[in-house]
C-alpha cells in the first residue's frame, strides 16, 4: 500500500525541506510540497506543518499562518481522520487554528533554545505506538516560544483522555533538563481527541540520519506506516 504525504510551506518556514527529505527517505511514497496560498490539497495520508518562523513570527508565533488560504483544506483533511503532524512552528499553528488545545508561550528563561532534549511517551497513539513506555528519545529542539500552557480544565481533559503524547524528561547527558522550556506538566507534544493530529515541539525530522546526533525521530514515521 502506497503512503502519500505533503508538507505545507509558509513564508519563513525553514524546516520544510528537512520535513520533505524526512518523508521521502522514510515513507518511499509520493511527497508533495504545498505553498500556503494554495486552496486545495490532493488526497494524502499525512500532512506536516513544518518548523520555522512562519511570517517572521510577527504578532504571535503561528498567528498569521493561521489565516493562510490553505488552512481550511488542512482542517478538512484532519476532520476526515487522516494524519496531521505539526512540528515546532507547526504545533503553534495547530493551536492557533483550534485543532489542538493550549498555547505555546515564551520559554521560561526568555531565550531561544537550540539543543538536543529528551522526551518519553506519556499516552499511546498511532504516532508513538512503536515507542516503549520507558524508552527515552533524544531529539533536538529549536524554539523561543515552546513553553506549552493551558488552563486547569484543559490540562485535566488532556490527562483524562490520554492526549499527552510526549513529555520532557531527564536523559543521558549529566546536565540534561527534565523540563527545558517551562511547559506545564513537562508537556512536549499532544494530540486531539481522535488522536490523528499530533503537535510536538521537538524536531523528529532532524534526528533520523547517520550524521544526526540521534536516529530516534524515525520511530514517528515508522509508527504511522505500521
Amino acid at each position: 500500500m502506497s503512503f502519500k504525504s505533503a508538507v505545507i510551506t509558509f513564508p519563513g518556514s525553514n524546516c520544510d525541506r528537512d520535513a520533505l527529505t524526512y518523508l521521502k527517505d522514510l515513507t518511499n511514497g509520493e511527497v508533495l510540497n504545498i505553498w500556503h496560498e494554495e486552496t486545495s490539497i490532493p488526497a494524502v495520508d499525512l500532512i506536516i506543518l513544518p518548523g520555522g518562523f512562519s511570517f517572521g513570527d510577527y504578532l504571535r508565533s503561528g498567528a498569521m499562518a493561521s489565516k493562510s488560504n490553505i488552512i481550511p483544506e488542512i482542517i478538512k483533511h484532519s476532520e476526515s481522520g487522516k494524519f496531521l503532524l505539526g512540528i515546532c512552528n507547526g504545533f503553534q499553528i495547530l493551536t492557533e487554528i483550534g485543532l489542538l488545545k493550549g498555547a505555546l508561550i515564551q520559554n521560561k528563561n526568555l531565550k531561544f533554545l537550540g539543543k538536543d532534549c529528551f522526551i518519553r511517551k506519556k499516552h499511546e497513539n498511532k504516532f508513538n505506538k512503536f515507542i516503549k513506555q520507558d524508552q527515552v528519545l533524544q531529539i533536538p529542539v529549536a524554539h523561543n516560544e515552546g513553553n506549552f500552557y493551558c488552563g486547569e480544565e484543559d490540562l485535566k481533559h488532556l490527562n483524562d483522555n490520554g492526549l499527552i503524547a510526549f513529555e520532557y524528561c531527564k536523559g543521558s547527558f549529566s546536565n540534561s533538563d527534565e523540563n527545558i522550556n517551562g511547559s506545564i506538566n513537562n508537556i512536549a507534544g499532544i494530540t486531539n481527541e481522535q488522536k490523528n493530529i499530533l503537535g510536538m515541539m521537538p524536531h523528529p525530522e532532524r534526528a533520523y540520519q547517520s550524521f544526526h546526533g540521534s536516529k530516534d525521530g524515525k520511530i514517528i514515521i515508522e509508527s504511522l506506516l505500521s
